[in-house]
Formats: structure tokens, sequence, C-alpha cells
């Protein structure tokens, strides 16, 4: 058997990317945004890019910042960052998606040779509520880049990743919700096995791009106030947080009625002989008051499960990433 240092989990994000390593200690954490931005070339800037160790492609004309870097670069240049995924799939009217993708993994990840292929597990979104899965492009994409710089890729859904990582105290029974940029993926497993998975588009980027559109401000000046200050309990004095509110209120009201009928729906859900624990995680989870603001929600409506807790997530924003791991790590 291999050591099991050699097993990845790779969260791959609408948002940001996150890569999951185990270590003789711990588990070792790598995040980047999955965005990027052009910026015009020249031999002094590249120079500098290099010196810096700031991932960049150069192109004919320009140069692409991606990864975190790209934020700053968009805010000095007073543009939007471009994202290579919309609503968790590789976005079709991005003319970079697919060759971004690819450079943005091959950074965050080692190459490797033929006869050292390490095992590693990625995630992919849910099929939408009440659809087909039509996400068969993306997986195979993603797939093909990671087996060219040297990795066997196995699949994991988003929410039973959150289950993996979170629920091994209930033996991996409980619903794992992810709710990230852009979507929220939901995952109910009894004993690892998934029961019910699905998909919301409306997530963090629904919330940015709605109240940008209402305030007239830049799309990521409002993720970034919607990160670093917006919280539930209290007055709005600040109308971008009024704003943050009306939309994060939308969208939580749309997942707890996307959860009432996902679960009416279906007819094999097993009779659970106690209640279940349900694990919230992502990062549009993260303001203070998102989970008691959800669990008020969920209260009002009449969910045909019973729950032993609401609770977040140990670590929001890499517990996808933690449970694809675990996924790879059982596959040794």
């Amino acid at each position: 058997m291999k050591h099991h240092s050699t097993a990845i989990g790779l969260d791959v994000g609408t948002s940001r990317i996150v890569v999951a390593r185990n270590t003789q200690d711990d588990i070792q954490y790598d995040s980047h945004l999955n965005a990027f931005v052009a910026i015009p070339y020249s031999k002094i800037t590249e120079g500098v890019l290099q010196r810096e160790r700031i991932p960049h492609t150069a192109l004919a004309n320009e140069l692409v910042v991606h990864g975190n870097e790209s934020e700053k670069f968009a805010g000095l240049l007073n543009a939007e960052i471009r994202r290579p995924m919309s609503e968790g799939i590789l976005d079709p009217k991005e003319p970079e998606s697919l060759r971004m993708m690819r450079e943005i993994l091959t950074s965050m990840l080692k190459e490797h040779s033929a006869t050292d292929r390490p095992k590693l597990c990625f995630t992919v979104p849910a099929a939408p509520l009440g659809a087909e899965n039509s996400h068969t492009y993306h997986e195979a994409t993603v797939r093909e880049i990671l087996t060219e710089i040297g990795y066997q890729p196995i699949v994991i859904s988003e929410g039973l990743a959150v289950v993996y990582s979170e629920l091994e105290s209930s033996n991996y029974t409980g619903i794992g919700i992810s709710c990230g940029g852009g979507l929220c993926n939901v995952c109910l497993a009894y004993l690892s096995v998934p029961v019910l998975s699905f998909s919301l588009a409306k997530a963090g980027d629904f919330i940015d791009s709605n109240a940008a559109a209402v305030t007239g401000e830049r799309a990521n000046r409002i993720r970034l106030a919607k990160e670093d200050s917006f919280h539930f309990n209290g007055f709005f004095a600040d109308k971008i947080h009024q704003v943050l509110g009306v939309y994060y209120a939308d969208m939580i009201l749309s997942l707890v009625s996307a959860l009432k009928e996902a679960f009416a729906r279906t007819k094999t859900i097993p009779q659970f002989s106690k209640p279940i624990p349900m694990v919230l995680s992502g990062g549009t989870t993260l303001p203070p008051g998102f989970r008691d603001r959800f669990e008020k929600v969920l209260g009002e409506q009449d969910f045909p499960i019973a729950l032993s807790e609401i609770r977040m997530a140990e670590r929001p924003l890499q517990a996808t990433a933690k449970g694809a791991l675990v996924c790879a790590l059982s596959d040794l």
C-alpha cells in the first residue's frame, strides 16, 4: 500500500480551488481563487511576476495573472476578475475557461511521471434539482487535465464530500450542505451511501451579482464586503449590507424550499431510527448568524426528517477538500 501522503483531495469550486494533502501530523490545505485577470504585457512586468512567484501565463500581447493575486490586480485596474467556472462547471461563455483551469490546477498540483501516479479525488456538483445531470463535459475535462499532469483521478459529489469530512461520528449518516460561489450542493447519506443529491444555482454569485446590480458596485467589491464585514444580526446602516441581507434571505429561503421539495418527492429515503445531523459548509455560510438564520427558516417549514443538530463544519472553506481526501485515502 502506498503511503497516505500520496493521496490528494481537490475541491474544484466556482470561487476557490482547495487542495488537501495528508501529512504525518495533520491535513495541509492550499487554497487559490479560481479566477484570473489580463494585464498589459511587458518584459519588466513578466520578470517581476516570475521573481515574486506570482502564478501567471504569458500570451502574445498580455500577461494573465491567476489565483489569489488576480484579485489585487483587478482592483488596481478597476476591472472585474474573470473566472473559468460559473454555477459549478466550466463556463461556456468564457473563451479562456479551459486554458485557465489547466493553468490553475497545474500551478497548485505537482506534476508526476507515468510511473508515480497518486490517487486524487476531485469534487463535482450534483445535478440541479429536478433536472438531468448536465455536468458530463465539466467532469470529463477536469479528469483529463488531472490525468495529463500525472494523477489517477476519482470523483465525488460535493455534498457527499461534506458528509465524509464531517460525519464520521454518525457513521456518515446525515445531510451535508456546501454553499459555495456558484451552487449550493446537498447530499443525504445513509451509512456513507448517497441517497439523495442535488444542487441549486442560488449561492454566493447570485447574491453578489444581484447586489451589484442594485447598488451599482462591481460584483468583486460586493463579494469583498460580504466576506469582510457582513453579518445577519443588527441594523444595516450601510446600503451594501442591507442589500446583501435581502439577497441572502432570498437564497436561504430558496435552499430551504428546495430541501423540503426534494425530500418530499423522493420515495427512497430510509426510515431513520433516530434524528440525523445536518452540516453546513462553504464560503457563503461564513457570515456571523448564518447558521441561526438558516435554522430559523428551516424550523418554519414542515421538514420531513427529524434532525439531531444543525451545525457548521469545523473548517467551512476546507470541508469539501477534506472529504475528497478521505475518499482518496479510502481508495488506496
